[in-house]
């Protein structure tokens, strides 16, 4: 996998983290420095230690099924982009309040890391050099975290589902991209 392909699963993957930014943009009258560093250390660091730990879960069983990792790869990688684009047409509003608090912010973290989770060990499959794929990861979605957050202090939720749907649709692409390489279509 290279690094273009790194750079577009890492933006898939912090489109739920941009989106819970513009939203906590939009709780917040005024945007202090603190507050953009608070959200994307905490949403940077934990997609990037969530990849790492699926990682070393699929490294564990990955030599019982290496014949199907492609499958499993493709898989959830789909499902990931399927779900993102279903929550971002769903009618449902997401509420985050406007607290930047230990107790607000690691829930909001892990909620939107679970996806780097299945895609660290899709990794394991693919033999992605974790630590460089960890950091790029960690590194995109920390930075476009902190653009979220001014973005929904700013311009409102504007462009919120449309980012998530943006990023689902990079994660199905990539999917297929990787099933039909294992297939040796392309």
């Amino acid at each position: 996998m290279g690094i273009g392909e790194l750079i577009l699963i890492a933006i898939g993957l912090s489109m739920d983290a941009f989106a819970v930014s513009v939203c906590k943009g939009l709780s917040v009258s005024k945007i202090q420095p603190r507050h953009a560093l608070t959200v994307g250390l905490y949403f940077g660091g934990f997609q990037a230690l969530m990849p790492a730990v699926g990682y070393l879960l699929g490294t564990s069983f990955q030599q019982a099924i290496v014949s199907v990792d492609h499958w499993i790869a493709f898989l959830l990688l789909s499902v990931i982009g399927i779900n993102m684009i279903r929550e971002a047409c769903s009618q449902e509003e997401e509420t985050v309040n406007d607290s930047f608090a230990i107790k607000t912010m690691i829930p909001l973290a892990v909620a939107t890391s679970i996806d780097a989770l299945a895609v660290g060990v899709t990794f394991a499959f693919l033999q992605v050099q974790i630590v460089p794929a960890v950091l790029l990861i960690g590194s995109i979605t920390c930075v476009l975290s902190m653009i979220g957050l001014k973005l929904g202090n700013v311009f409102g939720d504007r462009y919120q589902k449309k980012a998530e749907v943006a990023g689902g649709i990079v994660l199905i692409c990539m999917a297929v991209k990787i099933l039909l390489e294992h297939l040796n279509l392309i």
